[in-house]
This record gives C-alpha cells, structure tokens and sequence, in this order.
C-alpha cells in the first residue's frame, strides 16, 4: 500500500521536485518511447535521457553496473536483473509487446508471407536475409532451424548489431534482400528506403514482451517511479499503440 501511494503521487507530481532521469530502454521500443519520453517531460518537468541498446546490450550494460534510474526491456533481461538485485521487483510493470515483420527495400517487390509456406518460399528465393542480434534478431535464426531453411540460407545470412543497421543495409542491398526486425523499428524507418512488407504469419509470429522497472540504487527514485507509472497512463498507452507496441 505503500508503494502503491508512493507511485500515485509520484505520477501526480506531488512532492517531486524536477530531476534529471536516466532511462535504459530496449532499442526495439525505441519508436514509442521517444514520444512518451516527450509527454512526460512536458507533464512532470523532469528531464529524460534515454539509451537504447538490444538485448544483448542491455545485459552487458547491466552486468557493468552501467547506473540508471529507469529500465525499460524484454522479459528475459527484467528477469535477469531482478535475480541478480539490480531491480527494485515491486516497481516492475508491463509495458506492452511487439511482433516481427518483414522489411524489403523500397520499390522492391512485397514477398507473399501469408502463410508459413509462403515465407519458406520468400526466403529461399531471397539474395541477403538480414535481422540483428536482438531478441527479434534471436527468434529468426530459431524459425529459420524450424522451417528447415537455416543451412541453405547460411551464406547469405547477414546480421547486423541493431535495427538502423539492418534497415540501413535492406535500403542499400537488391530488391531480392529480405530483412526481418521489430515491427516498430521497421515502421519508425519508413521513408529512408525501405517499405514494411507484413508481420510475420500468426501461427509462426513471436511477441516479445516488454516491462519497465526502477533501478535498484537510482539516483532518483521518485522521479523513476513516476516515469514507470507515467507509462501505464492512457496518453503513453496511446502513444505506444501508434508505435505498434501492443
């Protein structure tokens, strides 16, 4: 109970006077964060400064003790931090999910990905297939094992360290390149050269699942408090929707 009136207050700007937070998000959210990050700045006064990274980042930044008031990331990583104490757990609360879509350069040909034969097809017939090391990046290398296609597409494998390389590099490859990535990533691109083709087939698409915590030992952990419970207000949910966080 007390927690939970802490955060009320917090999110009513109550008591908080204007800090300067820093916030460690999964680079995948970063099209929905951005924004949210704006609003809440404008309601509360506070400044936020925010760096993004992939999974893989993120763990390494938290396994340096990397300092941050606010963590924004996928389960897996939350999960981690919690167990080795770098988390305050009762503060933890779900931000939303995001599918993985295809991406082609733009003016490309769209593949049929309709179906997971479909998508088989598309890949076999594709020159690069790139994805990046993130958590997306880590589901498309386990799909291409399950659709039998991982050896044959050995040599043309091409993954990248985040999203903006990934896109950056299906913008400059062949109309016959094929990425794959967060949904949002690939929407928050669009009109540098490259065209988002479709999520991938409901019965073969994976959604990871993404949460937000305050840092155990943050520098300011009212203000940490008030961002997470900022995120799960109706205006950050919109803004997260727009960004196809679901």
């Amino acid at each position: 109970m007390r927690r939970m009136l802490l955060v009320a207050l917090c999110a009513a700007g109550v008591g908080v006077s204007a800090a300067e937070l820093s916030v460690m998000s999964a680079g995948a959210l970063e099209a929905g964060i951005a924004p949210v990050v704006q609003q809440f700045q404008r309601e509360s006064g506070h400044v936020v400064a925010v760096e993004y990274g992939t999974s893989p980042e993120l763990t390494a930044r938290l396994s340096k003790g990397q300092a941050a008031d606010v963590l924004v990331a996928p389960d897996v990583v939350m999960n981690q931090a919690i167990d080795d104490g770098k988390i305050v757990a009762a503060t933890r609360v779900p931000v939303g999910r995001i599918g993985v879509g295809m991406v082609v350069r733009r003016g490309a040909p769209a593949p049929d990905v309709s179906s997971a034969d479909a998508l088989k097809r598309a890949l076999l017939a594709a020159g690069a297939v790139v994805y990046t090391r993130g958590s997306s990046g880590q589901y498309i290398e386990a799909l291409f094992m399950k659709l039998g296609v991982k050896e044959q597409l050995a040599s043309r494998l091409v993954v990248v360290a985040d999203a903006e390389a990934a896109l950056a590099r299906i913008a400059a490859g062949s109309e016959r390149d094929l990425g794959f990535g967060a949904i949002t990533a690939i929407k928050a691109y669009e009109g540098k050269g490259t065209y988002y083709v479709a999520p991938l087939p409901e019965a073969i698409q994976n959604f990871t699942a993404y949460d937000a915590a305050v840092r155990a030992g943050a520098r300011e952990p009212q203000a940490a408090a008030a961002f997470v419970a900022f995120l799960k207000s109706p205006a950050a949910r919109r803004t997260l929707l727009d960004a196809g966080v679901q």
